[in-house]
């Protein structure tokens, strides 16, 4: 069975993913207390204690530059994928074959 939707729901569903994501921004920053107990740096955007160390800088910066690699990848691989073979599997569902 296959279900249709309508440029109206997408258009409802893109509006209600960016109110989302626009309201989820004040809702995350850092009460008072927390702000006193941050480093300089972490100031205003995390709740709780702040790094006991210098490793935890350095597992969250690594972490960090690991997600920022796989998400440039993501983007420029879904938009640009510079597969050409012909015999590529892509081939065979954008054909209908």
């Amino acid at each position: 069975m296959t279900s249709y939707v309508t440029v109206d729901e997408t258009r409802m569903k893109k509006a209600g993913l960016l109110i989302a994501c626009l309201s989820a921004g004040s809702v995350a920053s850092a009460c008072t207390v927390c702000e006193k107990q941050q480093p300089k740096i972490l100031r205003g955007i995390t709740h709780g204690t702040g790094p006991e160390s210098n490793w935890d800088l350095l597992i969250v910066s690594v972490a960090v530059v690991i997600v920022l690699f796989t998400l440039f990848f993501s983007i420029k691989w879904l938009f640009f994928p510079g597969e050409q073979s012909t015999g590529h599997i892509k081939r065979c569902i954008l054909n209908n074959e």
